[in-house]
C-alpha cells in the first residue's frame, strides 16, 4: 500500500512538472529594440568636441520657465497663487487673499464669502453665500439659476410636479 502512495505521488509531481514545462514553452519571449538615435549623422552634437551652451541666469527647477526665488517676489513668487496677504496679486475677479492663496470667495466651498466660511456638505457656495441648490428659489439646481415668478425649487427643479 505505501508503494502505491509514493507511485502515485511520484505520476502527479511528474505531471506537474510537465504541465509547467509545456505552459511556459507557451509564453512569448520578450524582445528589446535596440535604441534608435533620432539626430541626422551631421548634426553638432554628434561631435565629440562640440560645445555645449548653458544657460545665462539660473533657473528653478520647479518651472523651468521662472527665475530662481528671491530675486523679485512678484515676478517669481514660490508657487503661481501665493499672494503673502496682498490682494493685489490676486488678479481674478472677486478674488481675495485667504491663507497665503489666491481664493474666488464667491465660488469656493471652503472660504464662501469670507475666509474660512465653510459650506455645509449639502450646500454649494454660490455668489458667497452657502445654498441648497435643490431648494434655493434664486439658484435652483445651480448657481444663479431663478425660478419663474410663482414656480418654487423642488430637487433642484423649477416646479417639480
Amino acid at each position: 500500500m505505501t508503494s502505491l502512495l509514493k507511485i502515485s505521488i511520484l505520476v502527479i509531481a511528474m505531471t506537474m512538472a510537465l504541465a509547467i514545462t509545456i505552459t511556459m514553452k507557451a509564453v512569448p519571449e520578450v524582445k528589446t529594440k535596440p535604441r534608435i538615435d533620432h539626430r541626422p549623422p551631421g548634426d553638432e552634437l554628434n561631435k565629440p568636441d562640440a560645445q555645449v551652451l548653458m544657460p545665462s541666469k539660473r533657473v528653478s527647477r520647479f518651472l523651468a520657465g521662472n527665475t530662481v526665488v528671491g530675486t523679485n517676489p512678484r515676478a517669481a513668487p514660490q508657487a503661481a497663487d501665493h499672494c503673502k496677504d496682498d490682494n493685489t496679486i490676486c488678479n481674478i475677479l472677486g478674488g481675495k487673499c485667504c491663507h497665503n492663496k489666491c481664493m474666488d470667495l464667491s465660488l469656493d466651498k471652503n472660504n464662501c464669502g469670507t475666509c474660512k466660511k465653510k459650506c455645509k456638505f449639502t450646500h454649494t457656495c454660490c455668489r458667497g453665500e452657502c445654498v441648497m441648490l435643490a431648494f434655493h428659489k434664486s439658484h435652483c439646481g445651480k448657481c444663479n439659476n431663478p425660478c419663474p415668478k410663482g414656480q418654487y425649487c423642488v430637487y433642484g427643479m423649477c416646479s417639480y410636479a
